[in-house]
């Protein structure tokens, strides 16, 4: 089985069409079973074509793209998160190839207004692939510093939702460095999620961010800040960022995929 997360920084990048172009393409090579995106937006003034999706939602745009090159066997969930720079409804989003058996989405944040961009919503989808129902969560969190709404109260809020009993998977943009100890990442170490990227047999630097971009202006150095998290020890034969070279750059973020055994 393979994984993918991003978050896509959606219309807020140059050429931002030829982008999901090379993400559709990347999408359609691989044959990921499930993505996690993150940052998928919609204009506030946008047109429905359905219950909450308007024809301009950045996942929507992609699986026409996708249907455009003959591949036309995702599905997708996506809800809204927070308003983001005043004229998009901010969101997240779960596709795959495999049957969406039913899905959820939750704030974990304190503040759960959609006018403040600290509210943090949580898209789950269970998802039957190979015969099993496994659980999968977009994830998009806040920061360690932030005595508004502490990261700890949402990677706490977030665990109650996960089903012991079932196999699950944390993906995307925790906005917390990997490369720093005794914050946010080692706390949700410490509460029982195993980092794919450790137990992959071949993996790279797992570096997600290169120097600034929005949340991280005064933070320069290398970050390892998008992950893909499991409740349960799996076997994961590699652990790659993609989207990283210059002719493939697709977001400010750098995605990451995952070759897993089950």
């Amino acid at each position: 089985m393979k994984l993918m997360t991003l978050n896509c920084h959606s219309w807020q990048e140059e050429n931002q069409l030829d982008k999901i172009k090379i993400l559709a393409e990347r999408i359609k090579k691989e044959q990921y079973d499930v993505i996690a995106l993150q940052e998928i937006s919609q204009r506030i003034d946008g047109e429905y074509i359905s219950e909450n999706i308007k024809s301009d939602n950045y996942v929507q745009v992609l699986i026409n793209e996708l249907n455009n090159i003959n591949e036309d066997s995702y599905k997708y969930v996506w809800d809204f998160s927070h308003i983001g720079y005043d004229v998009f409804e901010e969101g997240l989003a779960i596709l795959s190839r495999h049957k969406i058996k039913s899905y959820d989405s939750f704030y974990v944040s304190q503040n759960q207004s959609e006018n403040n961009y600290k509210s943090r919503k949580i898209v789950k989808a269970t998802i039957e692939a190979n015969g099993k129902e496994i659980d999968f969560f977009s994830c998009h969190l806040g920061w360690w510093n932030d005595k508004e709404d502490p990261f700890k109260k949402q990677v706490d809020t977030l665990l109650k939702h996960i089903d012991v009993n079932k196999l699950s998977f944390l993906m995307g943009d925790f906005n917390n460095n990997a490369l720093l100890r005794n914050e946010g990442y080692d706390y949700i170490i410490a509460k029982g999620m195993i980092d794919t990227y450790i137990m992959a047999e071949e993996k790279d630097s797992g570096i997600t961010v290169k120097g600034t971009i929005d949340g991280w202006r005064e933070c320069s150095e290398d970050k390892r800040l998008d992950l893909i998290l499991s409740n349960k020890k799996i076997e994961v034969k590699d652990s790659k960022v993609i989207f990283n070279r210059e002719n493939y750059i697709v977001s400010d973020h750098f995605g990451v995929e995952i070759n897993i055994n089950l």
